[in-house]
This record gives C-alpha cells, sequence and structure tokens, in this order.
C-alpha cells in the first residue's frame, strides 16, 4: 500500500494572509511541517497541493526547496487539489495534513499509519472524537474514499474542507477515531491568528520542539501562555465535523 501524506497549503488566509511562510525557530511555518511529516519515516511521498493563484508561487517554491512534490490547482476547491495529488503520487491511501500544524507530531502520525495499515478502516482520525489540541490535527483515508468524494461531494464545503462527505456518511464509512494519551482537547496550536502566532513564537523561541511531548513539557512550565489565544473561535466546518 502506497500511503501519501498531502499537505494543503495557500497564501491567502482570510484570517492571517501568508501565515504559512512567517518564521518560527529561524524557519518558515511550511518547512516545520514538512519535516515532521518527513520524520514521520512512514510516507511514500509528500505532496504539498496549493493553488494556481500567483500568491502561492512563494509557497511552491519553498516546498520544493524542501523536497516535497507540487501540485497546484483551484483554491476553493481544496478536494480536487487532493484528486490530483493523489493521482501525481500514485497514493492507495492519502495523509491529509494542513500548512498551519507547524506543531504536527510524526509519532502520532506512525501510529495512525500502522492502525490503518491493519486494514477495515476508511477513514482514521484524530479531529473528530478530539483529545489532541488543534494543530495536530490528521485525517488518514483511503484513495477509495477520495474517489467517492471526488465523484459524488457536491456541497461548496464538502469540496472546500475535503472530508465532510465522509463524516455525513458513516453508513458507508468505517471511520475510527485516534486518540492521546492525556486529553488537551482545549489547547490550541494551530496558526490562524496573530494570537496564535504570539503562542507559536514563545514556544518556538529556543528552537523546534522535538515533538509533542516537548511541547507538553514546555506548556507545563508555562500553563499561563495558553491564554494567549484561549479566546479564539476555531472556524466551524458544518456540525459535528472537525
Amino acid at each position: 500500500m502506497r500511503i501519501v501524506s498531502i499537505i494543503q497549503a495557500r497564501m491567502g488566509s482570510t484570517r492571517l494572509p501568508g501565515k504559512i511562510l512567517m518564521p518560527l525557530g529561524g524557519q518558515p511555518v511550511l518547512a516545520h511541517v514538512i519535516a515532521r511529516v518527513r520524520a514521520a519515516a512512514v510516507f511514500d511521498a509528500i505532496v504539498v497541493a496549493t493553488t494556481t493563484d500567483p500568491r502561492d508561487d512563494a509557497a511552491a517554491a519553498l516546498a520544493q526547496a524542501c523536497g516535497a512534490q507540487i501540485v497546484r490547482g483551484d483554491e476553493a476547491d481544496v478536494l480536487a487539489r487532493y484528486g490530483l495529488a493523489a493521482q501525481a503520487s500514485a497514493a492507495d491511501a492519502i495523509m491529509r495534513i494542513t500548512a498551519d500544524c507547524p506543531l504536527i507530531d510524526s509519532a502520532v502520525l506512525a501510529a495512525m499509519v500502522a492502525r490503518f495499515r491493519d486494514g477495515g478502516i476508511d477513514l482514521i482520525t484524530n479531529s473528530r472524537d478530539r483529545s489532541f489540541p488543534r494543530g495536530l490535527d490528521a485525517e488518514l483515508f483511503s484513495r477509495a474514499a477520495l474517489e467517492i468524494m471526488l465523484e459524488q461531494a457536491v456541497d461548496p464545503e464538502e469540496r472546500e474542507h475535503v472530508t465532510p462527505y465522509l463524516y455525513r456518511h458513516p453508513e458507508r464509512f468505517a471511520i475510527v477515531d485516534h486518540y492521546a494519551d492525556q486529553d488537551h482537547a482545549d489547547w490550541r496550536l494551530t496558526l490562524d491568528t496573530p494570537e496564535d502566532y504570539d503562542l507559536l513564537s514563545r514556544i518556538f523561541a529556543d528552537g523546534a520542539p522535538r515533538d509533542y511531548a516537548a511541547v507538553i513539557e514546555i506548556l507545563g512550565a508555562h500553563p499561563q501562555w495558553l491564554a494567549i489565544n484561549a479566546h479564539v473561535q476555531q472556524k466551524i466546518v458544518g456540525e459535528n465535523l472537525p
């Protein structure tokens, strides 16, 4: 089974434009994401799926410099971009990652891949019944599930957010939740606002944390930092969806 990580990335964020190239610990956010995905050592390819908008030329150039494969497609139809990336990389299964998660954890990704390889799963996710912080989100689904979505998902929300169609049809797909050992679902470690960047900059102040355990240790020593972005409201994708 050829498992490919597809990282969706674009410069045109509505709340924090250009966020994926903002520096953290001396490296752009996207570079951290690619490095952490590669460190999982379980993917046959890493593809950055960005847009054809000229603003994303810089993102494509950075991704290529980091050794990732590049595909470019429609900005709003992210699902179609995943289709292009899956085809270009000959993927049998796809790990969905977003480029605004510089603390994505390689061990979490590897554990999810191992469970998927056991079989009987269409989608394994750590972001539906949440125990990991926002910012460690990952979804791994089969190529067959992706092809069904490409053909049958017509709602603009389903095209933009990639996987809602799967969650809306639990009778058709075997969906498994992946849980953390410690519940930190109330933490926010993603990058979508200036407050998020403030928190992440503090976490990366002494260099990139080696893993999620190191992040827990840092925030355990500085629990007051969690208040910096605690008020930020996550964008809601439908009802009961990640």
